[in-house]
Parts: C-alpha cells; sequence; structure tokens
C-alpha cells in the first residue's frame, strides 16, 4: 500500500447519507460519496454510507452526519418532491439547522429553495430551506455548460488551507435553470471563469450554516479535497461538540490536476 495515506486507529466514526442515488446522481456525481469516504478511511474515521430513497424513513435520515444529494431531471425532482413531503422536508431541515453539513449539486441545489419555474412557466414547489429560487428560461435560451472557476468568499476556513490554490473550487457546470439568492443567503463564491447561478451576477452556489448548494459537476470533490476535508470536519465538529484538525494528506496529486485544469482557463494564481 502506498505511503501516501497513514491510516491510524481513531474513536471517531460518521455516518453519511446520500439522498436518492436511484433518481439524483447525474454527471459522476457518485464520485463525491467515494472522495467523502476514501479521505476518512486514509485518516482511520470509520465511515457508513447509507443510501436513502423512497423507501427510507426519516428516522434514517436523522441519524446522519453529513448530507450528500446530487443533480436529476425535472421528473426525478418531482418524484423526490412528493417523498419529501411525507415528513422527510422537516427532518432535512432540522438537520441543516443544527448545522449538520450537507452538499447538494444542481438539481439538489435547485430543490432546496422556494420553488423551480419551469420553461412552459409552470412552478414546482421546492423544499423552501433554502432563501433563493430557480428559473428556467426556455429552449431559446443557451444551457449554462462549461469549466468553471469559483472563488471562495471570505467566510471560509478551508480545512488544511497550504496554497492560495485552495481558494478556488474548479469543476464543470451544465444546467438550464437559472438561480438567483435572496437577502438570508450567502453566495459560495464569485466566478472567475463560467457562469455560476444564473451567468449575470457573478455568483456560484451558496451556503446556509454548514449546507452548500452548487452547479459544480465533475465531480466537485475529487478536484477539490479541501472542500471535501471542510465537510469532514465541520460533519466531526457538531458530532463530537469540539474543534478538530484533520490528519494531512499528500495531494500533490490533486494539485497537480488543478493546477494544469486553471491554465487551461488561463487562470492567474
Amino acid at each position: 500500500m502506498s505511503t501516501k495515506y497513514q491510516i491510524s486507529n481513531t474513536k471517531y466514526s460518521l455516518t453519511i447519507a446520500w439522498l436518492y442515488p436511484d433518481l439524483m446522481s447525474t454527471y459522476g456525481d457518485r464520485g463525491n460519496i467515494i472522495t467523502l469516504q476514501k479521505r476518512c478511511e486514509w485518516r482511520g474515521i470509520k465511515v457508513t454510507i447509507i443510501s436513502l430513497s423512497i423507501a427510507s424513513n426519516r428516522q434514517q435520515l436523522e441519524a446522519s452526519d453529513l448530507l450528500f444529494m446530487g443533480g436529476g431531471e425535472d421528473k426525478q425532482q418531482k418524484i423526490v418532491s412528493e417523498d419529501f413531503q411525507k415528513g422527510k422536508n422537516k427532518a432535512l431541515s432540522d438537520l441543516i439547522e443544527k448545522n449538520i453539513p450537507g452538499l447538494f449539486i444542481c438539481g439538489a441545489y435547485q430543490f432546496l429553495g422556494k420553488y423551480y419555474k419551469e420553461a412552459d412557466g409552470t412552478v414546482v414547489n421546492g423544499l423552501g430551506i433554502l432563501d433563493l429560487h430557480s428559473e428556467n428560461p426556455g429552449t431559446k435560451q443557451t444551457r449554462l455548460i462549461g469549466n468553471i472557476a469559483v472563488k471562495m468568499d471570505s467566510i471560509w476556513d478551508m480545512a488544511n488551507r497550504k496554497t492560495a490554490l485552495n481558494d478556488i473550487l474548479i469543476g464543470f457546470e451544465n444546467h438550464g435553470g437559472r438561480t438567483y439568492l435572496g437577502k438570508k443567503i450567502q453566495p459560495l463564491g464569485k466566478v472567475q471563469m463560467g457562469f455560476g447561478n444564473n451567468g449575470k451576477d457573478q455568483t456560484e452556489g451558496a451556503i446556509y450554516k454548514n449546507a452548500i448548494g452548487t452547479y459544480l459537476h465533475g465531480p466537485i470533490l475529487p478536484k477539490n479535497p479541501a472542500l471535501a476535508d471542510w465537510l469532514i470536519t465541520k460533519a466531526l465538529e457538531v458530532k463530537y461538540n469540539k474543534k478538530i484538525v484533520l490528519q494531512p494528506l499528500d495531494d500533490s496529486l490533486e494539485e497537480q490536476a488543478r493546477k494544469a485544469i486553471a491554465e487551461k482557463l488561463n487562470l492567474t494564481l
């Protein structure tokens, strides 16, 4: 086994809930779960991954230490919305209010907002957990597609930050909907290259307490290990009610890959 990772015994453990993997998992978003799992295991943190779907109950959701939900099409979002109305809506809202960290990608990000207006004007109610809404301007408008780089705002205290490159999130976006943030929520960061939330105001994603919504596929966490470590750190701190400093990992390969992508995007780092 490579000496890159040093596994040590630890008393820490996390339960990560993967919400609706059968319905909400497009563009390789499964890679985010793999990244969270491996970066915990490489540090000796015991991880349990639970897949929650239609047949799951709210008690299973409430037992989670960290949440993840990927993207999906409108049809899948409607199915998930109907299931959430059976009590899971409040359970998820309560977890987020209690600072349980979560990562919600694309369709899941939109889903947590107040509503989504489809191209034909139909309004689909969201969970109303985040102060935002999304709209699809219609087929005459261009989808927002391509590589994206986002400079994170000063609210971030990234785990194990080593270089200025850790302040940049790199990913891939592909969405027809445009998201607009309300006054009670902050953007994840400012777009350096790409479109972001709506292609107009240079914002990308949103953060509320320890919950993150974003349009970055790719998947986002393998390309941005500092963000993965931030989520893990917050999950441990909430669960164990104390300051957590993660054991550093050798991310030199990840940093080389990120630098190569940044150079292709003509970013000055």
